[in-house]
């Protein structure tokens, strides 16, 4: 992979410490911001599981929709749209987006297509992309065809081989159990040993709040929030390999073609505790029968499900930078379901911030994004 820009490469002071950056977190956020620190010293990332992106990373729907999210999200998006389109021959391959609607859900239809950038299209193309679509069900669909499937594993891996190559240490199977100060170094056990820092990188997902009162830093409120998937076989019988990602109107479920099958979404974002997440099979009898009502094809069987868990910020962007209290700590979390599409401008701001260098970012982006934010408007300042 390769990755523009290195800034000098960061120094220890004082205190001898085993690296610079210690990364807590081996899902996309992780071996991402892994990738671009390590040009800037000595990288330890910490993934408590037997593999990477194990979690949430490893469980999500691959889209890039450079209009998904609002703000400063999509300002991440498309200063990673060329990364995503180019890096080490691209991971993106295109595949367009159709939003249906129901009668009577006109006034939120106009609403989502023209927030998403999308095309009115009548109900036959419709059709023509997706056979299955109900006729009494389905009154209205819009498309955008500037989206596409992300290869989340072709990620990692580039991410990963990227921070390999630059040196990174990266350690499976160490889960965190303690985290202390001792000075102006952090002190971690993880693994069965002890291992210290200098920079406390939390990059740990459903598991960022819990990580920052471990390290005695105050939490910001991320919340993980579950959202689950039924894979189906093909409706049908039908050839899915031309199929667009269909969404419903007030995302009350989608849909996404995968290797001949359909994994579909109920879009749930039930609040749940930091867990190795599992799908309900209540939410997803549920979203499934609101597939059904806007199809011809019913579900006779499950194939397999699961879910994730996103983790959501209170305002539901991204929080990256140093802790406004405590520096030394910095916040690489709250991807809210954004991290694939997100991870190159937001792991290269991040090393930005580290380094010193100017951000690419507008300044407004970078404030919105920063862990100071929360406390500016609690302050009124």
């Amino acid at each position: 992979m390769a990755l523009s820009r290195r800034p000098a490469r960061w120094h220890s002071r004082h205190m001898q410490t085993d690296t610079d950056f210690l990364i807590i977190g081996g899902g996309v956020a992780g071996v991402s911001a892994a990738a671009r620190l390590a040009p800037l010293g000595r990288v330890t990332l910490l993934e408590g599981e037997d593999a990477l992106a194990y979690h949430a990373s490893g469980r999500s729907a691959a889209m890039f929709l450079r209009t998904y999210g609002a703000g400063a999200v999509r300002a991440l998006n498309e200063a990673s749209e060329d990364h995503h389109l180019h890096a080490d021959g691209g991971v993106l391959t295109p595949r367009a987006m159709l939003l249906i609607g129901r009668p009577g859900e006109e006034d939120a239809f106009e609403r989502e297509h023209a927030d998403f950038g999308m095309e009115r299209i009548g109900m036959s193309e419709a059709r023509a992309l997706v056979p299955i679509l109900n006729p009494q069900t389905v009154s209205r669909a819009a498309l955008n065809t500037g989206t596409f499937d992300l290869d989340t594993h072709l990620l990692i891996q580039n991410f990963l081989r990227a921070a390999r190559a630059a040196g990174a240490e990266i350690l499976t199977r160490h889960k965190v159990h303690a985290i202390r100060r001792d000075g102006s170094v952090w002190a971690v056990d993880a693994g069965g040993k002890t291992m210290t820092a200098r920079t406390l990188v939390n990059a740990a997902g459903a598991w960022a709040d819990t990580v920052a009162e471990m390290a005695g830093v105050a939490p910001i409120g991320i919340v993980p929030h579950r959202r689950s998937m039924a894979v189906i076989p093909a409706p049908g019988g039908h050839d899915l390999s031309g199929w667009p990602f269909i969404d419903a109107v007030g995302e009350r479920w989608y849909a996404k073609p995968d290797v001949g099958r359909l994994s579909v979404s109920p879009s749930e974002a039930d609040p749940m505790e930091p867990h190795d997440a599992f799908a309900d099979d209540t939410v997803l009898a549920e979203g499934l029968a609101r597939y059904e009502e806007m199809v011809t094809e019913p579900v006779d069987r499950v194939l397999h499900s699961w879910a994730g868990l996103r983790s959501i910020a209170p305002d539901h962007a991204l929080v990256i930078g140093p802790d406004p209290a405590v520096p030394d700590f910095v916040w690489f979390a709250g991807q809210s379901g954004y991290g694939f599409q997100t991870a190159p401008a937001a792991s290269r701001l991040l090393a930005d911030l580290m380094s010193g260098a100017a951000p690419e970012l507008p300044p407004d982006v970078v404030a919105a994004l920063r862990p100071d934010r929360f406390e500016l408007r609690r302050t009124g300042t």
